[in-house]
């Protein structure tokens, strides 16, 4: 096994988790931001230190990735199928990031895989892609939508009577816990798929097996790289999430943050699908918006945002297939 082509693809997995720290830091923190419980240094100093934390938290997530979704490929091939994988979703993340849209880092990494894959002639395992990741691709954000206007529902009624001044101060102390779970939730969620990829490349290379831990090595440099990309922030879509989706006030903040960092904690340690914090954190401010009235949501700006989900994965996924044909001439 070529020692270069490991180095190569654990160097791009790094770098993609990277962009995905920068693309995603706006997820944690958005929210927090707009409504101004938080500083944005502050709170991007706090997600990074919280991604960081989230990364330790398990290893059911990155389990799904390495083994769930493609058959581990062999050789230089298998290392130009990871690489082309990787290079297809920083492409994907770097084209929304510039146009400040909101989505998956995680689905732009698995839609690399799958074009990156069959280009390569490795086989896919569609019903780990269908139960792990379009089933909870189609059903997070419906929960998120639903639990976000739920949860603002029970706050509206629960502090019926506060004044609303003093309640909207007290929810901006409470932003700051529920920006920090979420920010944890997406540590747990992000940094575990990059590990994902490197275990897969490790394996290859046969420096471990599949059943070996996860190396401490790993989970140090995959939670370090998503913690230095976070405090990089992403403010072209800071703003999509905390201003042009609705403009938030404190309660609905806390009651978005809530519902996205629940539902994530969820399907890591119930379910360990590895879904997409984007999804669920827009769809749950939506949520908590629509309680205010349903048009003071801009359902333009979200009819965008839920059309650029929809394209990540096969949009990633033929930049990847494209990437692959073209290592593929020089990797052998």
């Amino acid at each position: 096994m070529d020692m270069a082509a490991l180095i190569a693809v654990v160097g791009v997995a790094f770098f993609f988790t990277y962009t995905n720290g920068f693309h995603d830091s706006a997820n944690a923190i958005a929210t927090s931001v707009s409504t101004r419980a938080l500083t944005p240094r502050a709170a991007l100093a706090m997600a990074a230190v919280m991604n960081l934390a989230g990364a330790f938290l398990g290893s059911g997530v990155a389990h799904t990735v390495s083994q769930g979704i493609i058959e581990t490929p062999t050789g230089n091939q298998g290392m130009a199928i990871l690489f082309a994988a990787l290079v297809g979703a920083i492409a994907w993340n770097l084209v929304t990031w510039y146009f400040g849209l909101p989505s998956s880092s995680s689905h732009a990494l698995f839609g690399g895989m799958v074009g990156a894959a069959l280009a390569g002639g490795t086989e896919v395992i569609w019903s780990g892609v269908i139960d792990k990741i379009i089933i909870p691709m189609i059903v997070s954000p419906v929960v998120g939508l639903v639990g976000g206007f739920l949860v603002m529902l029970a706050i509206l009624w629960l502090f019926r009577r506060a004044n609303p001044h003093r309640a909207k101060r007290n929810f901006r102390v409470a932003q700051t816990a529920s920006a920090a779970a979420m920010a944890l939730a997406h540590g747990l969620q992000d940094a575990q798929k990059t590990m994902g990829i490197v275990v897969m490349a490790l394996v290859i290379s046969g420096h471990q097996s599949q059943s070996d831990p996860i190396p401490v090595w790993v989970k140090i440099s995959c939670a370090t790289m998503l913690s230095l990309g976070t405090y990089a922030g992403g403010w072209r879509i800071m703003r999509t999430l905390g201003r042009k989706i609705i403009e938030l006030d404190p309660p609905q903040g806390f009651a978005a943050e809530a519902t996205a960092s629940t539902v994530m904690y969820i399907t890591s340690f119930v379910f360990k699908a590895p879904i997409s914090t984007t999804h669920v954190i827009t769809s749950a401010i939506m949520g908590a918006g629509a309680t205010k009235r349903i048009r003071a949501v801009r359902w333009g700006v979200a009819k965008n945002i839920v059309l650029g989900w929809f394209i990540t994965m096969p949009a990633a996924a033929l930049v990847a297939a494209l990437v692959y044909w073209f290592v593929h001439l020089f990797w052998g």
